[in-house]
C-alpha cells in the first residue's frame, strides 16, 4: 500500500489523523503531515478509513 494526499484539496481537518494516528498527524502549524507513504500492514484498514472520512477526497490509497 502506497498513501497519497493532494495537498491543495486538504484541509487539515484531522478526520484522518483520527482514524490512522500512526500515518497521519495535523502539527501545529496547521498542515497535514504524511508520517510515512508505506504503512504497515497493521495500518491498512485504518488508512482506508482515512481514505473514506475525508470529506475533500484529498487521500489516495494506492494498493500494490
Amino acid at each position: 500500500m502506497r498513501v497519497r494526499i493532494d495537498y491543495d484539496q486538504c484541509e487539515s481537518n484531522a478526520l484522518c489523523m483520527a482514524a490512522a494516528p500512526e500515518v497521519f498527524e495535523v502539527r501545529d502549524d496547521d498542515f497535514l503531515h504524511l508520517l510515512t507513504e508505506e504503512p504497515d500492514t497493521a495500518s491498512h484498514e485504518h488508512v482506508r478509513q482515512a481514505e473514506r472520512m475525508c470529506p475533500k477526497r484529498a487521500i489516495t490509497v494506492l494498493e500494490s
